[in-house]
């Protein structure tokens, strides 16, 4: 398909009033642009102003730049305040969505000079998230220019972000009283330590907590903890595990719906919001709800209030989130694929769950905690034995890497405690017990840290050895080998390699 320029841009109030002759001897940021040497195929605007005054305004500029009227397009959007970052972000979206945009074959162009500070703003975050395109900007003192940086938010902002975390939420509170709520979270290691003391001085502030940690860490423990020692505690815990239900009943499931709202809705049905009304909602798996009930739900976290499926009527709700994902959201964020807006909204506190691996100290007291609850739940069973386990059985244990974290090491104690024919558990039960998981400790993972080890220069080898492998895989074409890497446009490719410095004669 053949390639074409779009240049899209905000009408903004100097524009208006070099058309109108207001401002003499301008021509105004737009007109500047399309005067240049860059001719677009398709001049797309936005305006919030008056669509008859706008309207002329295109006449104006289409006669001034000799553009013709069918490339010149203009499209309404009704902003309540055109500082509102949030409002901003989602119309634009809309926008671009509703053009089916991006496509590999239009070249996009963002002008950041028309309309407010934050409009422009936002051009910069899509063009480096969702719709990646080129920037330009306009001035009476230097023209047209290009505004070129680097700027990946995957790699450069977000992993930042996620570690400022820490200190944020301890600035919430100096004084943590204990919880014995968080009893239940067995723990001697400092790093499962340091998430108890940040989840109980979370708790006592009534903010959206974001927790982050592989399958099997622990997560809706630490949820029902916090819940648990908030002054929601008396009111309704509700847990959904979002990875759980159908994405086209995502809505229903989360918001409720009318009667009749769908094929199958043959009653009025509340959703888990009203559901939790007063206490707290956890949303496991946070990163698999699909995009529109992701804007459900920032709408429900900004205005506190569910609109059911099939009813215009708002309805009123007072709930807490905590949400849950063992995905990397910083990449789902940067690859469109998990809203940014809802990603900051739910991360006023992030915790963080260390894998089993990490928890050397853990291991032990959990195999006992684990063992003392198997030999409770067996007794008065047939032929039911008390267990001990071998100290070889345990080391085998405590060398194993855990890739399911806690629920692998109960599931594995559980079928050595049922493949043992003796009263002790020994080491060839537990090998016999462990599922043949792939390993973790490979040449990557497995590296030695030591003065001068350099964690930053180790992910730029591992990302550079599979976008030269993608791009041999798929003979050069980038959009493809953008697709293989989960990366939402070839343009991001790009913007990967020339930031790795990868050359031509590597992909010989």
């Amino acid at each position: 398909m053949k390639s074409t320029s779009w240049l899209i841009s905000w009408i903004g109030d100097t524009d208006h009033r070099c058309a109108e002759g207001k401002l003499a001897g301008q021509v105004g940021p737009i007109a500047t642009a399309l005067q240049g040497s860059k001719r677009y195929d398709r001049v797309y605007l936005l305006t919030n102003y008056e669509h008859a005054r706008s309207q002329e305004y295109c006449k104006w500029l289409e006669a001034l730049t000799g553009y013709p009227s069918k490339a010149v397009d203009l499209y309404s959007v009704e902003l309540t305040s055109p500082i509102n970052y949030a409002e901003i972000y989602d119309k634009v979206s809309h926008e671009l969505i509703k053009a089916r945009l991006p496509q590999d074959h239009i070249e996009l162009t963002f002008h950041l000079s028309p309309g407010t500070p934050a409009m422009g703003a936002i051009w910069i975050m899509l063009s480096k998230t969702r719709f990646p395109a080129k920037l330009i900007q306009t001035s009476k003192e230097h023209g047209l220019e290009s505004v070129d940086f680097s700027f990946d938010l995957a790699n450069d902002f977000l992993p930042e972000y996620l570690q400022r975390s820490n200190a944020r939420i301890q600035r919430l509170s100096s004084t943590p009283t204990a919880a014995p709520e968080f009893d239940k979270i067995l723990r001697r290691s400092p790093g499962m330590q340091q998430q108890v003391d940040l989840a109980q001085r979370v708790a006592a502030h009534d903010v959206p907590v974001l927790i982050l940690g592989e399958t099997g860490t622990g997560k809706e423990l630490f949820a029902e903890a916090i819940h648990a020692s908030s002054r929601r505690s008396g009111q309704p815990f509700i847990a959904v595990n979002c990875g759980a239900v159908a994405h086209d009943l995502a809505n229903s499931e989360l918001f409720g719906h009318k009667k009749g709202a769908f094929t199958g809705a043959h009653e009025n049905r509340k959703g888990h919001f009203e559901e939790a009304n007063g206490g707290t909602l956890f949303l496991d798996e946070i990163g698999d709800l699909p995009l529109d009930s992701q804007v459900r739900l920032l709408r429900a976290l900004q205005a506190k209030e569910v609109t059911p499926v099939g009813s215009s009527k708002p309805v009123k709700v007072d709930v807490r989130i905590v949400a849950a994902t063992h995905r990397d959201l910083a990449a789902d964020v940067a690859a469109g694929r998990f809203r940014e807006d809802l990603f900051h909204r739910l991360a006023v506190g992030i915790l963080r769950l260390p894998p089993l691996r990490e928890r050397g100290e853990d291991i032990d007291l959990l195999i006992d905690h684990f063992m003392d609850q198997i030999n409770a739940d067996a007794q008065g069973q047939p032929e039911a034995c008390h267990k001990n386990i071998s100290q070889e059985a345990r080391n085998v244990l405590l060398q194993h890497g855990w890739p399911g974290n806690i629920r692998e090491l109960y599931h594995s104690l559980l079928r050595s405690v049922i493949w043992s024919k003796d009263n002790e558990v020994t080491a060839a039960d537990v090998k016999a017990a462990l599922l043949n998981m792939p390993g973790r400790e490979d040449g990557v993972l497995g590296r030695t840290l030591t003065q001068g080890f350099d964690l930053q220069a180790l992910l730029d080898d591992v990302t550079r050895h599979y976008v030269v492998k993608a791009m041999k895989q798929t003979r050069h074409k980038k959009t493809q080998a953008a697709v293989l890497l989960g990366l939402s446009n070839y343009q991001t490719l790009s913007n990967w390699m020339t930031k790795l410095g990868i050359s031509d004669d590597e992909l010989t």
